[in-house]
């Protein structure tokens, strides 16, 4: 059986390095890791206004410093169950393209970890069988010694065409 490095995958996310530095969060109990490069900022909660008819994964926005942002919830994406804020939920400021100009994100996180070096060399393309998420939401994996890192793709997450019905969400086990 062959595996798919990240050397070989169709991603900029180490253009000439062998690591990057990334950071860790975690959702629904899976760990997962955004660039750091991209991040702009780790908030407390913030008071949010719901949008009425929008999408669950982006339903709400919030004031950051002045400017309205979205509030992302990728718990929605991967199909995981609505969970309540704890005292260890925040949001997580990404700058991020969008059809061109660069757009702040807030994405929501049960918990923040650390910012901490991902191998090159330890990171895999998602199989196509046996994953709980849609392989295509996800970038890589990243093998630790003690976990498996989500590296998420916050491009096709934020592009991804709204399902038609509820019943196109993927959702974990299945009912």
């Amino acid at each position: 059986m062959s595996t798919t490095t990240l050397g070989t995958l169709p991603s900029a996310r180490w253009p000439g390095a062998d690591d990057i530095e990334a950071l860790t969060f975690e959702v629904s109990g899976e760990t997962f890791a955004l660039d750091a490069s991209i991040v702009r900022e780790i908030l407390d909660l913030l008071p949010e206004t719901t949008v009425p008819g929008a999408r669950p994964f982006v339903r709400a926005l919030v004031n950051f410093r002045g400017r309205i942002i979205p509030l992302a919830d990728i718990r929605f994406a991967f199909g995981m169950p609505p969970a309540e804020p704890t005292i260890d939920s925040r949001i997580i400021v990404v700058e991020q393209d969008f059809e061109g100009a660069p757009c702040l994100v807030g994405l929501r996180a049960d918990k923040v970890n650390e910012v901490r070096t991902l191998a090159k060399d330890a990171a895999e393309a998602p199989p196509r069988v046996g994953m709980r998420w849609r392989p295509e939401l996800v970038e890589c994996l990243i093998k630790l010694a003690d976990a498996v890192v989500i590296l998420p793709d916050l491009h096709a997450l934020l592009h991804a065409k709204a399902p038609e019905n509820d019943a196109e969400i993927i959702r974990y086990p299945k009912a």
